[in-house]
């Protein structure tokens, strides 16, 4: 099964306090290294639709900005991608920004081509945009900026750029700008990570395509890890669709661990001396330990209880939320059902003949506790691992943080 890391597509932190009700600014100016002012910058707020660009004098605002934690981003040609963190509490802010240039040139990327690099960028494209009927509607516009490398020794595939990687969305109506820290796939565990800042543009369309557009959107939301983590914090998961179980593993106490078994063949293939009879003790004791490695490690079981979110759910901090659990969450959306498509995917979780065809997805925590904020957000990225089909849907299915449900505008 293909695994997920929750990596930083929901990485921004939107923390709403006793402000909110009020809004704010974030203004700045822009400049090279040099202190020349940079007219026509792009800024953004990654994960959102807001965006501007800069003035004759380089200086910018984005206005109407709620209090939390936001992350500016900027993009101007010739110029090496920015990012800022920046804190709205009960004032508006100001910021410096000054831009590197992009000194890398396209010829050195060609001069060390790579035999393998479609192959490799195939796979980047199925596990970074997906492999769900939004994402064969997606494109990636400027492939050449990525630069793509392969690990023999470790089995692992790493992908990152110094430019923002674009990506247009015809199933969603965006195009995606996409500042990639970091991609990882790694073979031997099948486990796919991958950060950094998106930014979204709204594709320009007919009446008719932003009909088409608005509806893919509000069913790419629905049951997503954004819609959960919202139901979530306002203890709305049950009224949202969403059940919640546990998945249990428990260690097969009749399987040795993997050191003995390695450890107790290699005996047996010395004493053998190069000999083997069938029938022999040593044949056997070999079959015997290959019939040891072949047993599970784990038995699952899945207790369906069901899981009170007044106990999952704690408030430690201001304007956030926390869980630590143990075992696994095993999370089902019943107002939409799996295809016979996405069944064939690999990412199929195993479910009792009892349950109908929901959507399923386990949440492990790799890391706890983890907080989570008003809109849905993840405070670290890398503390769970999605399976099932939040592990399916990628950014072909992402919609921004400021994206508002048709039941609640």
């Amino acid at each position: 099964m293909i695994k997920y890391l929750f990596g930083s597509v929901l990485l921004l932190l939107f923390c709403l306090n006793t402000h909110a009700q009020k809004l704010y600014l974030i203004s700045g100016q822009v400049k090279d290294k040099k202190g020349e002012t940079l007219p026509g910058a792009g800024i953004y707020l990654s994960g959102y639709t807001t965006a501007t660009v800069t003035n004759q004098d380089g200086q910018f605002t984005l206005a109407k900005i709620k209090p939390g934690s936001y992350e500016v981003v900027v993009q101007m040609i010739g110029y090496l991608p920015y990012s800022k963190s920046v804190i709205i509490s009960d004032k508006s802010v100001n910021i410096s920004i000054t831009l590197a240039e992009n000194t890398i040139q396209l010829n050195e990327v060609v001069i060390r081509a790579d035999p393998d690099r479609e192959k490799n960028l195939k796979l980047f494209e199925d596990f970074f945009i997906g492999r769900t009927p939004n994402s064969f509607k997606c494109k990636i516009l400027n492939p050449q900026v990525l630069y793509i490398k392969y690990d023999g020794d470790a089995k692992i595939l790493s992908v990152t750029t110094n430019e923002f990687l674009v990506v247009e969305n015809k199933a969603l109506g965006y195009r995606l700008k996409y500042m990639l820290n970091l991609f990882e796939y790694n073979y031997n565990t099948r486990i796919v990570y991958f950060s950094g800042l998106p930014v979204f543009e709204d594709l320009k369309g007919s009446g008719r395509k932003r009909k088409t557009w608005l509806n893919n959107r509000e069913i790419a939301y629905a049951g997503s890890p954004q819609h959960f983590f919202q139901s979530l914090y306002q203890n709305k998961v049950e009224e949202n669709g969403f059940i919640i179980y546990k998945r249990i593993k428990t260690k097969n106490p009749n399987r040795p661990p993997d050191s003995y078994i390695a450890t107790t063949k290699a005996r047996l293939m010395k004493r053998m001396h190069g000999a083997s009879t069938i029938g022999s003790v040593f044949s056997d004791s070999l079959l015997m330990m290959q019939r040891l490695y072949d047993m599970p490690k784990e038995f699952t079981t899945l207790d369906m209880s069901g899981v009170a979110t007044d106990t999952l759910v704690k408030s430690i901090y201001p304007n956030m939320k926390t869980i630590n659990y143990k075992d696994e969450l095993y999370i089902m959306y019943t107002k939409e059902e799996e295809s016979n498509a996405y069944s064939n995917t690999g990412h199929y979780v195993m479910r009792p003949l009892t349950i109908p065809n929901y959507q399923i997805s386990v949440v492990s925590m790799l890391k706890g506790p983890v907080s989570f904020y008003p809109n849905g957000a993840i405070h670290d990225s890398k503390a769970i691992l999605f399976e099932g089909f939040w592990a399916y849907e990628k950014i072909g299915d992402m919609v921004p943080m400021d994206y508002i449900p048709l039941n609640k505008r």
